[in-house]
């Protein structure tokens, strides 16, 4: 083995390192045979994993080790380092664990472990249905049966395909750099694999919460005897002449993703109306594939509602440096077939048009049936709606929030599929409050964005380190109490300020009305 590659394995663990070389909490990254893994000592004892993040290849020994757990530096994917269970998405799949023996001021790594099978848990005439088929869907469903669920499951889906890893539309997908086969979330057999019926291009037009059943656009009705309602948000879609236009594209499912890069493909100038997260992710894709993007939105910075003003410049200067043009501070009034036309100064050409001016929750199913509904599907701390055995999870869900002790309504991927985590686990009977801390993530060329927390408002903000120089750490406060943290290039700073918001929930009683 060259001294290189000896170097960066780090120590072969089969043969040992010194107990001292372990303090608690410290991890220490070596190899067992062609295997990375780390070794983590934590509750008195140690523990062996998976180096590498079960989501992205993130590097464990680069995150974050906390009680049992330890944490992704990249996207906060918690796993059990007893077990190697990802307890928090968005990884799903488990770390691989080996057998550790400490013993005379040594400790060494053995055998790999064999993953029992799990505990059944319900019968086989049980019934759960799950209305959606995104990030809180499919995370409830993997989870129901990671768990050892013996009934049968239903997933009621109007999308044309199976649940899809939604991140990467706007950003690895959309700018050429991610095959077809990266996005599906499992392949198609794994539905089948594991007994779950899988209703694609279905739509769920009624729900009786007293009958136990929900009424299908075909006219048939499915019994359920717990529901999961996770039916996401929707693009808000233009209302101006020429919106639709077949070169204008909202993005958000697989297809649209797909027939931006077909059009792409001839496309040479491009506007992407609205400076959201998926209208600059759209922008910044455009961009690496060449093609001339311009930028049109109201705001007077982008993305300042949620960063703040240090931060929105931040993010127009990264644009502009990639070549991006911006016209903030105005609006599209029409689309032709090659241009659009600005409220304030002269048409721009376009070949391809790419809309991202929000989304709004669909919320239609669940008034007309008539659970509590305020600005979304009103929930408990368990995730239940206002009728018993319906639950409601993802960008539909409105829930008490310990941290800032508000009930919010969170549109986020990771959001999501914790929530249907959490949800599957409580329809299981296995209580657990829903206080993971709000996360996500941007990308925007090589600059990723983390955000960790939820702050509608705040009346400070403080800044560590410097913004231009993708070196920081940014702290929202209202009260004196911080509610939310933006960083760029401080993954571990941002993973203890995660873990600490987490302890401050656990410790809270959040409000229930």
């Amino acid at each position: 083995m060259a001294q290189d590659d000896a170097n960066q394995k780090g120590p072969d663990l089969a043969q040992g390192v010194a107990s001292a070389a372990l303090a608690e909490g410290a991890i220490l990254k070596g190899h067992v045979g062609d295997e990375a893994v780390i070794l983590v000592r934590h509750s008195g004892g140690v523990s062996a994993v998976g180096a590498e993040c079960t989501h992205y290849h993130g590097p464990l020994a680069e995150g974050l080790a906390v009680g049992d757990t330890i944490r992704c530096p990249w996207h906060h994917a918690c796993f059990d380092l007893r077990s190697g269970e990802a307890l928090a998405a968005p990884a799903l799949s488990p770390l691989p664990c080996w057998q550790v023996e400490e013993r005379d001021g040594r400790i060494t790594v053995g055998a790999r472990k064999k993953v029992p099978p799990p505990k059944t848990i319900g019968t086989p005439a049980e019934h759960f249905v799950i209305v959606g088929g995104g990030a809180a869907a499919f995370a409830a469903a993997e989870m129901m049966r990671r768990r050892g669920f013996a009934g049968a499951i239903t997933m009621i889906s109007n999308d044309d395909v199976a649940p899809v890893d939604r991140p990467n539309l706007s950003k690895d997908y959309l700018a050429g750099s991610a095959p077809d086969d990266w996005v599906p979330l499992r392949p198609d057999e794994w539905y089948a694999e594991n007994k779950i019926t899988l209703k694609l291009k279905t739509e769920a037009t009624a729900l009786d919460p007293a009958a136990r059943t929900v009424t299908l656009g075909d006219g048939t009705t499915v019994s359920f005897d717990k529901l999961l309602l996770a039916t996401g948000a929707e693009p808000v879609r233009l209302q101006i002449p020429g919106a639709d236009l077949p070169h204008v594209h909202l993005l958000r499912s697989f297809d649209d993703s797909r027939a931006i890069v077909d059009k792409a493909k001839s496309a040479t100038r491009a506007v992407v109306i609205g400076a959201s997260f998926i209208g600059l992710e759209a922008a910044a894709a455009l961009r690496a594939r060449d093609i001339e993007v311009h930028v049109v939105a109201p705001d007077k910075r982008p993305l300042e509602r949620v960063f703040g003003p240090e931060l929105g410049d931040f993010v127009r200067a990264l644009h502009e440096e990639h070549g991006v043009i911006f016209h903030l501070e105005n609006g599209v009034t029409a689309i032709d077939g090659d241009k659009v036309t600005l409220k304030a100064g002269s048409p721009l050409p376009a070949d391809l048009v790419v809309v991202g001016i929000g989304v709004r929750p669909r919320l239609a199913l669940a008034e007309k049936a008539g659970l509590a509904v305020d600005r979304g599907v009103s929930v408990d701390e368990h995730l239940q709606t206002s009728a018993a055995g319906i639950y409601a999870a993802g960008d539909i869900a409105r829930w008490p929030d310990p941290i800032s002790g508000e009930r919010i309504r969170v549109e986020h991927w990771v959001v999501a599929e914790r929530q249907g985590q959490i949800a599957a686990l409580n329809m299981l009977g296995q209580p657990a409050p829903f206080r993971a801390v709000p996360f996500f993530w941007s990308q925007h060329y090589d600059v990723p964005i983390n955000y960790v927390g939820h702050a509608e408002k705040w009346d400070k903000i403080e800044i560590d380190g410097d913004v231009m120089q993708r070196d920081c750490l940014v702290r929202y406060r209202k009260d004196g109490r911080i509610l939310a943290v933006a960083s760029i290039y401080r993954d571990r700073d941002s993973l203890e300020a995660d873990a600490e918001m987490e302890l401050r929930a656990a410790m809270t009683t959040p409000q229930t009305g």
